[in-house]
């Protein structure tokens, strides 16, 4: 499995996400210019170049029209995805933080940090279809009591979110009231990452408290623990096999004076049953920040904290060989 080692960001990388075909990938880091690459070969398409600031999360329309930014310098941005035009902004007073399309794309949930005197908020806007249409305006926002969000998702339709925050909680939340319908603690440490399965029944979450968790989303019962012994920063779920994907490894100020061995900075495969480690990809000089598999599960990508984002195309043995 020789990977392609992608040369785009000077920093760490904060997320690469799949559009939904599959061959392209976005990659965003702590510097400010997010990356267009080909996920076949590793080719850099482009650049999106706006930000002053690191830039934390995106997402990509089901067409792969548009690509929607947040970043720390108070922005959540619209990118024509061909040709990298800026196309719009929604302007914030505190840094932004994730950003979710809904189904049907008709609205943006967005959320924002703690900053000064401002609690952690989450905005929902309308997704124009014609960006000139578009409107700076959200529909509907509303403060958080406490605790950094970090992932946000649509489900019920539309009618409600999921997110997930620092001490290790998830909560759900009505979309037309803003009111806290549920609120449960899956960790004992702050969560880094939350991704949602295909079938959106269930989220794996990431967590530094050295364990990834299979979660139910109706319930926010906890139904499978995968445990790694090394912070784990970012999970995601196979769509072709019963197979997580972690990705972690020892503390980024430590990185330094630890070998990447001993660091624990390889990609781990778990069995999605049975909760058993079946493998592990080295490579990366430091801790592993995001993970994404390929929408076909043919591949997957990993961006780290030295500036790095690799892409894997799964080698014969890994579709003939039966692991449990």
């Amino acid at each position: 499995m020789r990977p392609y080692l992608l040369q785009g960001h000077e920093r760490p990388l904060t997320q690469v996400r799949y559009n939904r075909e599959g061959d392209l990938l976005v990659s965003c880091a702590k510097n400010l210019q997010p990356c267009l690459w080909s996920s076949e070969d590793g080719r850099r398409i482009g650049t999106y170049e706006g930000h002053n600031g690191a830039v934390w999360t995106s997402d990509i329309t089901w067409d792969s029209d548009r690509l929607i930014t947040g970043s720390a310098d108070q922005t959540i941005r619209i990118w024509d995805l061909p040709t990298g035009k800026e196309l719009f902004q929604f302007r914030h007073r505190e840094p932004c933080r994730a950003v979710k399309l809904s189904a049907g794309e008709r609205f943006l949930a967005a959320t924002t940090d703690a900053f000064i005197e401002s609690p952690p908020g989450i905005h929902i806007y309308n997704f124009a279809e014609n960006v000139e249409d578009q409107s700076a305006t959200p529909v509907h926002a509303w403060t958080v009591a406490k605790g950094r969000i970090t992932r946000v998702f649509w489900t019920d339709c539309n009618r409600k979110l999921i997110t997930s925050h620092d001490y290790g909680i998830l909560r759900r939340w009505d979309v037309e009231t803003g009111t806290m319908l549920q609120e449960t603690q899956v960790h004992e440490e702050a969560i880094q990452d939350m991704q949602m399965a295909p079938d959106e029944t269930h989220v794996i979450t990431a967590s530094l408290d050295k364990t990834a968790r299979l979660v139910d989303v109706e319930t926010f019962q906890v139904l499978k623990t995968y445990k790694t012994g090394r912070f784990v920063q970012s999970a995601a779920m196979s769509p072709l096999f019963d197979h997580v994907l972690l990705g972690g490894g020892q503390d980024a100020s430590q990185v330094t004076t630890t070998a990447a061995q001993a660091g624990g900075f390889e990609a781990r495969f778990f069995h999605k049953i049975f909760q058993e480690e079946f493998g592990r990809v080295r490579g990366h000089f430091g801790p592993i920040n995001t993970v994404a598999f390929h929408p076909s599960g043919r591949s997957f990508t990993t961006g780290g904290e030295d500036g790095y984002v690799r892409i894997h195309h799964m080698d014969l043995d890994y579709f003939t060989t039966k692991f449990f």
